[in-house]
């Protein structure tokens, strides 16, 4: 109990439910009568499936809880038995990856790009000469 001499604290202002007036989705399944998910209905599975590959959420697809799990277990099913993807490939525009691009404002990298064109250099060996290496290739092709 708050004493006469004490000031009050200003009460706070009620909080705004952001879903107000929102409905929330009603089952598809239940809508329609369904008792079971089919894992071997593709079409209707990859309803429940975003564009990379993840099970939609309840809130997202809208189904009750039991249906959602049904929903799971059929999408489950159906990628063991390879019928599903488990994710789905994604192409990316971006070029190269972290650091320096190999051909920037200064050219070719020479320890990289010049090192594949470039032909090995043998180093004479020691103590023979021209001659012998000349003479040894006329014994062989005679």
């Amino acid at each position: 109990m708050p004493r006469k001499n004490m000031p009050t604290l200003p009460k706070r202002a009620p909080k705004i439910d952001t879903r107000r007036g929102a409905k929330k989705k009603p089952c598809s399944f239940c809508q329609h009568g369904v008792g079971s998910v089919d894992y071997k209905d593709l079409a209707q599975l990859r309803k429940y499936i975003s564009d990379r590959g993840k099970i939609r959420g309840r809130k997202v697809s809208g189904n009750c809880q039991q249906h959602q799990r049904d929903v799971t277990d059929s999408i489950k099913t159906a990628r063991e038995l390879a019928l599903l993807p488990y994710t789905q490939r994604t192409v990316t525009e971006r070029r190269g990856g972290r650091g320096r691009d190999d051909r920037g404002p200064r050219g070719p990298r020479p320890d990289r790009d010049n090192a594949e064109r470039s032909t090995p250099v043998e180093a004479p060996v020691e103590g023979a000469t021209e001659e012998i290496i000349v003479s040894d290739v006329k014994e062989a092709g005679a």
